[in-house]
């Protein structure tokens, strides 16, 4: 049996569809943090079956747009004095800035470095956005 501590204070994200936990652990620069960070690949769960799950001891600033992007069944929960105070559960956002880029070369937000990158949420189904400015239609996945 794993026996990793329990969080004091801190961010647990479970519920990571198994093989993505590395992307979010490597996004959020984990692997260079001066405190405790646990990182579980492909546990058991009975929810989903196979998961991922990041504990990190320390409380930090997550967009949590993009981990909604990355997997919208992911659920943070916010550790206080050793006791889950706070349960997040994700979803697809409705609209991101500056986390999906525009694959039409032609789009303002191609060639102007000022212009934001907007997307509206095109598909649920699909995960899939549509551009603000230009239309172009790309995967949830391809975010920066």
């Amino acid at each position: 049996m794993l026996n990793i501590e329990e969080i004091k204070n801190g961010i647990v994200i479970d519920h990571i569809k198994a093989g993505l936990g590395i992307r979010i652990f490597n996004w959020l620069g984990l692997d260079k943090v001066p405190y405790t960070v646990a990182f579980v690949a492909n546990a058991t769960s009975d929810r989903c079956g196979r998961k991922d799950n990041i504990k990190n001891d320390n409380t930090i600033s997550i967009n949590l747009d993009v981990l909604g992007l990355i997997d919208p069944n992911i659920t943070v929960n916010i550790i206080e004095n050793e006791h889950i105070t706070k349960k997040i559960k994700l979803q697809l956002p409705q609209k991101v800035e500056n986390v999906l880029i525009c694959k039409n070369p032609r789009c303002i937000s191609s060639t102007e470095k000022y212009v934001k990158h907007v997307f509206l949420l095109e598909n649920i189904n699909l995960r899939t956005y549509r551009c603000e400015y230009c239309d172009e239609i790309i995967s949830a996945g391809d975010f920066k």
